[in-house]
């Protein structure tokens, strides 16, 4: 594509108050957008109302523009529009899909099989675990993970993912040039090596509150299925669940316990039909997807749940006393067996004296 034609596109996207869907009733009309800014005024207003072809016709984004196109030069640096081939093809089939796209690293990725992990900001130890061992499972399947880059879940699994031969794609709710929170900005810089990260806001756009509800339908539209890991009752999550729903995709949730906050989304999406899972290989199997999780991580789980100190530990934090009273070992024992499990990433100290699994 040569740099006039995808100006014009940058130039529909840039102006105030032209939306995505105002924006695609004139593709609609006009073919592309060299064509609508070459239309007369009385050809625009049987598209738009008259306020807004003025401010068609004369906003000034040309500086924009000229950075934009700056930055897209770049080694590594993408500018996707509805016409191009790497485009996401499943977007077309979702809601309100946006005409470009920001784009940094391997845009193939882009049109892979893909499930999308999400899930709580305030993620606990063991949920952050969970996404990254089951983004591992999925990616080593053949399913490259879909998330939004956030604190927790989503950088969990983004990891998780990166392990895998199917690698991973970040949705992020700012500019592209911008990363939050800034402590992704080290795990964006994989990604961007080994994935792909993506965004339909222009270059320099702050993290907006408004704006990441919006790219959660992205993440929504761009995969097969959504897994929820964990999350609050309120959680945005459980806008994308929602929004994965709605385009017919299938959504997964963890359960966790009854006594946690970040469980309480999960088991509301589990009453109102989400499928429960428990292992990567449930939404292999939902999905009807031909590969395996890897044989070695099945039978390493396997060997944790038989080691008996585990067992007695459970799945919810559990202090001291507690723990000696199920295993009926005196507590100076159980430090001294707790520590190896610390230091092996099975188990991690909580705060109040208390231990949990991780695996």
């Amino acid at each position: 594509m040569s740099n006039p034609a995808l100006a014009a596109w940058l130039r529909l996207t840039l102006i105030p108050g032209i939306g995505g869907e105002t924006q695609r009733q004139l593709l609609k009309v006009f073919s592309d957008p060299e064509a609508i800014f070459a239309a007369t005024p009385s050809a625009l207003r049987g598209a738009l109302g008259g306020g807004m072809v003025e401010r068609l016709l004369t906003h000034d984004c040309s500086k924009e523009i000229e950075a934009t196109l700056a930055w897209a030069a770049q080694a590594g640096n993408r500018l996707l529009t509805l016409a191009d081939a790497e485009y996401p093809q499943a977007l077309l089939s979702a809601a309100d899909p946006p005409i470009l796209l920001y784009a940094k690293g391997d845009v193939t990725w882009l049109n892979h099989p893909a499930c999308a992990i999400v899930g709580s900001r305030n993620a606990t130890k063991q949920g952050e675990a969970n996404a990254e061992a089951f983004a591992a499972a999925l990616s080593a399947a053949g399913l490259t993970i879909v998330s939004g880059l956030a604190a927790g879940i989503d950088a969990a699994a983004h990891r998780g993912a990166l392990t895998g031969k199917a690698s991973t794609v970040a949705v992020i709710g700012t500019g592209i040039d911008r990363i939050y929170p800034a402590r992704n900005e080290g795990l964006a810089r994989e990604i961007a090596a080994h994935g792909t990260i993506i965004s339909e806001f222009s270059l320099g756009t702050p993290p907006l509150a408004a704006n990441f509800p919006r790219r959660n339908r992205l993440i929504a539209g761009m995969a097969r299925g959504c897994l929820v890991v964990e999350a609050a009752k309120q959680s945005g999550s459980l806008i994308t669940a929602r929004l994965a729903a709605e385009a017919g995709r299938e959504v997964f949730a963890m359960p966790g316990s009854i006594h946690s906050p970040q469980s309480k989304g999960c088991h509301a999406l589990i009453k109102q039909g989400a499928k429960l899972v428990e292992s990567a290989q449930d939404i292999l199997e939902e999905l009807r997807w031909e590969h395996v999780v890897n044989p070695a991580a099945i039978a390493a789980v396997a060997e944790a749940e038989t080691d008996p100190l585990l067992v007695a530990l459970g799945r919810d934090p559990c202090d001291l006393d507690t723990l000696a009273a199920r295993s009926g070992l005196p507590a100076d024992v159980l430090l001294a067996q707790l520590l190896p499990l610390e230091l092996d990433g099975r188990i991690a100290q909580l705060p109040g004296g208390r231990y949990q699994r991780l695996n």
